[in-house]
């Protein structure tokens, strides 16, 4: 954290980089809902589902419930921009299996609205160019630029190129590539069983501008980086949360080359040298773990 803006908006340094681990969204032509799609066929799994009362949009969520009126859903709001602008787009179905826990600091939220508007638009070919679908998705979400850009075949700009770090000095939607690669290092990511509100993180957090700006630190070896790398939302965060420090500890006694809290919280990354073996058994059962290769 290192200022904040008349506006409010606290100006950030950092850094995002995508990980394996993802949400799941259909969106459908509204046609025949009686037959509904193959997700909504399911049966057994918990699932909310809700039509809008313009009946615009048919919207169902299974996996992880989010309590909420789906107006209140990043999903359902890219549509409402889009609907702005277009006022004869189509009707639509929604499907999100919700994977990516919410009150994380992962951007799951974020990601869903963010390749819901890429999906709208390439499924109706609407003229949005990349910049104009950005501006629109930082109004749902300062990270959201980061979801737009990418890794993904709908996105014109890099024409589907391959997932990169971004680094960002702002608010979020400042990006310029980042050669950061941690490639040949296994990550794993565990995420308590609650969640830090982003209110919780900011209103505790301290500005300090560091001597030397992250985007040069990252260039550092990867064993150097404890020393000189550090979330500032820890220092407010893990007061009020110690459990969230005892999960870092402990992934640098299973020998993390590096540990830190993502964003705000409420999830912790380990980055190793090697698959660690059995780190799903590290934590309390109510936690969830997970672990894969970089992708970057």
């Amino acid at each position: 954290m290192t200022a904040r803006r008349e506006d409010g908006y606290h100006v950030l340094q950092t850094v995002f980089y995508p990980i394996e681990w993802c949400d799941a969204l259909e969106v459908l032509p509204r046609q025949d809902l009686s037959s509904g799609s193959e997700a909504n066929r399911k049966s057994g799994d918990e699932a909310s589902s809700a039509e809008t009362e313009d009946k615009r949009i048919s919207w169902r969520q299974t996996g992880i419930q989010v309590d909420c009126d789906p107006e209140a859903n990043l999903c359902v709001k890219a549509y409402r921009m889009l609907q702005g602008k277009f006022a004869e787009l189509p009707a639509v179905e929604m499907i999100l299996e919700k994977r990516i826990p919410f009150g994380a600091g992962l951007g799951g939220g974020s990601s869903d609205g963010s390749h819901a508007l890429l999906m709208l638009r390439k499924m109706f070919e609407l003229p949005v160019s990349d910049a104009e679908l950005e501006a629109m998705a930082a109004k749902m979400g300062a990270d959201c630029a980061f979801f737009c850009r990418c890794g993904n075949g709908m996105n014109t700009a890099n024409n589907g190129d391959r997932m990169q770090a971004y680094y960002c000095d702002g608010i979020g939607y400042e990006l310029e590539p980042h050669p950061l690669t941690l490639k040949g290092k296994y990550l794993v990511v565990v995420k308590p069983p609650f969640g830090v509100s982003t209110r919780e993180a900011y209103s505790g957090v301290r500005i300090n501008r560091p001597e030397i700006p992250l985007k040069e630190l990252l260039g550092r070896p990867l064993d150097e980086w404890t020393g000189c790398i550090h979330n500032d939302f820890e220092d407010s965060v893990f007061p009020l949360y110690p459990q969230l420090a005892k999960a870092k500890a402990t992934l640098y006694e299973r020998g993390a080359a590096y540990a830190s809290m993502s964003g705000s919280g409420s999830a912790l990354f380990g980055i190793f040298d090697h698959e660690p073996k059995d780190f799903t058994t590290w934590f309390d059962k109510d936690y969830q773990v997970r672990g894969h290769w970089a992708l970057v």
